[in-house]
C-alpha cells in the first residue's frame, strides 16, 4: 500500500541528504520525493510516497522526528488532502494525427506546451491516476520522453494528517507523556 507522508523541514543544506539517507540506512524505499519552498523561507515541505505497511510508515515518522531538521511530520494518506502530480510527456506525432492527440489532451485537461515538426510536449497536473491514464492512452501513439513530478500535498480546510509520535505538534517541539511511549515503535 502506498502511504502519502508530508514533513515540514528546515530550509537549510543538506536536510534532503539526511532523508533520503534514513531511507537507505532503514531500507525503506521512496517512490517519489517532492521537496519544495512554503511561505515561509526557513521552511522547506517534502511529500513523499512510499510502498509500505502501516507499521512501516509509523517507523519512517519516528525516525524522520530523531533528524534535527525535521520540524513536522503528517501522514495523509485516506485523508481530506488535496494531491497533485505534474507530468511533461513528449509524443512522437505527425501532423495528420496531431488532432487525436490535442483532443486526448483536452479531454484529461492537458496542456499542450510545445509543438515541432514530429512532436509535441503536453502538460498534465492531475491525480497520479488520471496521469496514468493519460500516459496509457498515450503509448500507442509513441511516447517519446516522459517526466513525472510525484506528488504535492496539502491538507484540505483546516484538517490535519495523522501524527503517530506521541506528543508531536505542527510546531515542531515534543511534549511526550510516559503513558505515549510505545516500546514496539522504539519511541
Amino acid at each position: 500500500m502506498y502511504k502519502t507522508l508530508i514533513a515540514t523541514v528546515e530550509n537549510k543544506p543538506g536536510v534532503l541528504n539526511r532523508v533520503a539517507s534514513l531511507f537507505r540506512r532503514r531500507n525503506f524505499n521512496i517512490d517519489s520525493l517532492n521537496v519544495g519552498r512554503t511561505e515561509r523561507p526557513d521552511v522547506s515541505r517534502m511529500t513523499i510516497v512510499m510502498d509500505s505497511h502501516e507499521t512501516e510508515a509509523r517507523l519512517v515518522e519516528a525516525n524522520l522526528y530523531k533528524l534535527v531538521n525535521v520540524l513536522d511530520v503528517q501522514d495523509v494518506t485516506n485523508k481530506a488532502a488535496v494531491l497533485r502530480e505534474l507530468a511533461l510527456i513528449k509524443v512522437d506525432v505527425p501532423a495528420e494525427k496531431r488532432a487525436e492527440i490535442i483532443s486526448l489532451a483536452t479531454v484529461f485537461k492537458a496542456k499542450i506546451v510545445d509543438v515541432s515538426a514530429d512532436s509535441l510536449i503536453m502538460q498534465i497536473t492531475a491525480t497520479s491516476d488520471r496521469v496514468d491514464s493519460l500516459v496509457e492512452l498515450l503509448r500507442p501513439s509513441g511516447i517519446a520522453e516522459m517526466v513525472r513530478t510525484g506528488h504535492v500535498g496539502m491538507m484540505r480546510g483546516n484538517e490535519e494528517g495523522a501524527r503517530y509520535t506521541p506528543g508531536r505538534h505542527a510546531d515542531g517541539y515534543t511534549q511526550f507523556k510516559a503513558q505515549d511511549v510505545d516500546p514496539a515503535l522504539g519511541i
